[in-house]
């Protein structure tokens, strides 16, 4: 039983770290935060899939990452929430392979665009009125798309092949 506790926690460390090193890594190119984003990092959303120590992992990993690279604090609360649930959803849908990355993806546009207008102040307008929260919405779905759907698949397949290895004590939960 503390082996397993043990594995637990390391593996949560260890994605918290990966994320942090993969967000800081793309902030220095400036698509980590922002109108539009591409947050590499978020790709590791799709690991509750196969371990529920990465939810964690996950979150604490968002929270420093986002300390990191100098947010608000809004921003460090709210986008931390959002990968969090994200986290949490594609856990829950870890018996739908396709779907499981989908949470992420729906947890960020809800969250994240009206944190970007009425945290940061950022407007959009065109024609007198107010479009930030619409045109948020696409550029951090977009965004979320690329990241979490498409190299998030590509991940999921590619760790599907040695999931015995890497999560071998946690494979019966999503077999």
């Amino acid at each position: 039983m503390r082996n397993k506790n043990v594995l637990f926690i390391v593996r949560a460390a260890l994605i918290a770290a990966i994320y942090v090193v993969l967000t800081c890594f793309v902030s220095a190119i400036g698509l980590a935060s922002g109108a539009i984003q591409v947050r590499v990092s978020e790709a590791l959303t799709i690991l509750p899939y196969f371990s529920a120590s990465a939810i964690p992992g996950l979150f604490v990993g968002c929270i420093l990452a986002n300390l990191l690279t100098g947010a608000a604090v809004f921003d460090v609360v709210f986008g931390s929430i959002a990968t969090l649930l994200g986290a949490v959803g594609t856990y829950l849908l870890r018996k739908h392979r396709f779907l499981c990355t989908l949470p992420p993806v729906i947890a960020n546009m809800v969250i994240i665009p009206p944190m970007l207008r009425y945290g940061y102040g950022l407007v959009m307008e065109y024609g007198g009125r107010d479009w930030s929260i619409p045109f948020y919405m696409f550029t951090v779905g977009a965004g979320e798309v690329i990241c979490c759907c498409m190299m998030g698949t590509v991940l999921l397949n590619a760790l599907a092949k040695v999931r015995n290895v890497i999560f071998r004590d946690t494979c019966a939960e999503t077999a």
